[in-house]
């Protein structure tokens, strides 16, 4: 029970730190560096030394900060998104108006409020990731539509069938094997780039953010 207990708390503080990367308008270089997203699948991993391939074609050594967090993605479905529920939606604007969702992460309800907003991101050209609550859930012809609230504001967002959608899970270092799927928060700078935090694919479930 106490290991169980250990291990829960960790997913949360683990998740804690990605609500809040997750809600990190892109920065331009400073003291503390350039802030990265890097995604890509993992070439090696030596003591503090991850090297990635990432999706630009670039090998990339990442440095780990002691103490990494490390958190897995596992399936949910589309169904499972409620009114009440605190997600972070990547997204495009459409055409017609709305946002079109690139992938959906429902978040423990421990969560709910934790790093609230909607921002600029860099999984595609133009798109943007919202942390909010789910107003309202409206089945349609394809996928769903919601409306999300967050700070006084609402936006809505449909979501096709199809769009991933996922939820935390557990992981350790032990998951940064060869060939597996990563996305790391880190942040450049002369010294190299350092993580504190990675989101790792695992059982099949790769990180769609």
């Amino acid at each position: 029970m106490i290991k169980k207990s250990i291990s829960a708390m960790a997913l949360v503080l683990s998740a804690m730190s990605l609500v809040t990367m997750m809600s990190a308008p892109v920065r331009a270089e400073g003291a503390a560096g350039k802030h990265v997203n890097v995604r890509g699948s993992i070439v090696s991993h030596a003591g503090s030394t991850l090297t990635v391939k990432t999706r630009e074609g670039e090998t990339l050594d990442i440095n780990l900060a002691e103490g990494l967090q490390v958190s897995a993605v596992a399936n949910a479905r589309i169904e499972d998104i409620k009114p009440g529920d605190f997600v972070g939606i990547a997204s495009l604007p459409k055409k017609d108006g709305g946002d079109g969702a690139l992938e959906v992460l429902i978040f423990p309800p421990a969560l709910k409020g934790a790093g609230e907003g909607s921002y600029g991101w860099d999984l595609k050209p133009n798109s943007s990731m919202t942390n909010a609550t789910v107003a309202d859930a409206v089945t349609g012809v394809d996928g769903r539509t919601v409306t999300v609230s967050y700070k006084g504001k609402e936006k809505k967002i449909s979501i096709p069938d199809g769009t991933p959608v996922v939820t935390l899970a557990p992981a350790t270092k032990e998951d940064l094997v060869p060939g597996a799927v990563v996305f790391v928060p880190a942040e450049k700078a002369s010294t190299g780039t350092v993580a504190q935090r990675l989101v790792v694919g695992k059982n099949g479930v790769v990180p769609p953010m």
